[in-house]
């Protein structure tokens, strides 16, 4: 019986200012109101992308240079009930045009265990919720690193999944972080607010600018959700191209090579992968990138997700730190 609306207002660096831009409706449920993003906002100098406030033409030198948060909290008139906010947040950032980085030096060797799920054999399934396979890399991914930090379904919230389906728990994250507008499971505060709906787990999302940040926080036992996009000749041994793909980082060889778990897999046990890190590095933090036809297209520029303890330990507060989260 309970929703939210989140909204943000910016200020222009020439003084001006943003109206108030709804940055998404959200449920935990989908029975009260149906989570989704709000597009077609804009008032000439910025616009929204579903989840993503951004300025319409960098090149004029307009920047935003300060932000307020709007939460608005909705029940059902004749209750009570209410939602419970306890974080709210935004992350901004200006990254340069780049289609190569710096190469960094390795200097982490662990593996975390995280459970191992593959979106392909979602393949087809619950078309309402965009069908399974390809479209469900970002669910699937909330939901290793949910049930890694311990988070559980019961038998009862998975009883509307089709008994024949292997993995239900992966339907029901992509029911619950779907988008209604975006029509995808591919946004990404919902997957964030999907994973802190489960006790003891809090979620951001971010922008990380190193795999030494990346090594900082596996040291401290936090898996990582990176978000990239390449040709398939662009990371060997994928096996695939994409426009955009979420995998889950989950450590680094004696080599600095990245392992990541891959839900663009054919089956659970091939989730595991090692890429090379000079490739891996590369792809997740450029901004810029030439598609299969030579146009250029934008990357993603370090974007995460990180969900880990409402309750950090000492040293996973100050690898958080380390990495602008607090």
């Amino acid at each position: 019986g309970t929703w939210l609306q989140t909204e943000l207002q910016a200020t222009y660096s020439d003084g001006t200012i943003a109206p108030w831009y709804v940055m998404g409706r959200w449920a935990a449920g989908d029975e009260d109101i149906k989570r989704t993003s709000v597009d077609d906002q804009s008032d000439g100098k910025s616009s929204v992308w579903t989840d993503t406030f951004a300025i319409d033409d960098a090149s004029t030198g307009l920047r935003a240079v300060a932000y307020r948060l709007r939460l608005t909290l909705y029940r059902t008139p004749g209750t009570r009930r209410t939602p419970t906010v306890w974080r709210a947040g935004a992350m901004g950032s200006d990254v340069p045009d780049r289609f190569t980085v710096p190469a960094s030096t390795p200097g982490l060797t662990r593996e975390l265990v995280v459970p191992r799920y593959s979106q392909e054999i979602h393949k087809g399934q619950y078309p309402e919720y965009d069908n399974g396979g390809e479209a469900w890399c970002s669910p699937t991914s909330s939901q290793m690193i949910v049930e890694y930090w311990g988070g559980r379904l019961t038998p009862e919230q998975l009883a509307w999944v089709d008994p024949s389906y292997a993995d239900p728990q992966v339907d029901h994250a992509a029911r619950y972080t779907y988008d209604y507008q975006y029509t995808g499971c591919g946004n990404w505060p919902f997957n964030a607010a999907y994973a802190a709906t489960f006790p003891g787990i809090q979620g951001v999302v971010t922008r990380l600018t190193s795999l030494t940040d990346l090594e900082t926080l596996i040291a401290a036992g936090i898996p990582v959700i990176t978000s990239q996009s390449f040709l398939k000749t662009e990371l060997t041994g994928a096996g695939y191209g994409t426009s955009g793909h979420l995998m889950t980082v989950i450590g680094f060889t004696a080599d600095g090579d990245v392992i990541a778990n891959d839900p663009a897999s054919p089956s659970d046990p091939e989730v595991r992968r090692v890429y090379a890190r000079r490739e891996w590095e590369n792809i997740w933090l450029r901004t810029k990138r030439y598609d299969a036809n030579g146009q250029v297209k934008s990357g993603t520029g370090g974007v995460c997700y990180l969900y880990f303890p409402a309750r950090p330990t000492s040293r996973q507060v100050r690898a958080l730190a380390a990495v602008g989260v607090r």
